[in-house]
């Protein structure tokens, strides 16, 4: 599945680059997010899937909240 492959190169950025590697991966377009989800960040895998995350604490700790099709009515 293809949702599965970019989760998996998603938890390499993450693991070599940490979560600011996201930003120099354009495909990803890693941004914060707002609103009930604000201190949250959302990475796309593709154009209905995207990965919201948390990064925690001096060491690289990344929460992986949820992986969900990516619905724009949602405020976010």
């Amino acid at each position: 599945m293809e949702v599965q492959k970019r989760y998996e190169k998603w938890k390499d950025v993450v693991e070599i680059s940490g979560p600011a590697g996201l930003k120099l991966v354009r495909g990803f377009r890693d941004e914060a997010l707002r609103g009930e989800w604000k201190g949250f960040r959302s990475s796309r895998l593709n154009q209905q899937y995207r990965v919201i995350y948390q990064a925690k604490g001096d060491r690289l700790k990344v929460y992986v909240v949820e992986i969900t099709p990516h619905d724009d009515r949602r405020k976010c």
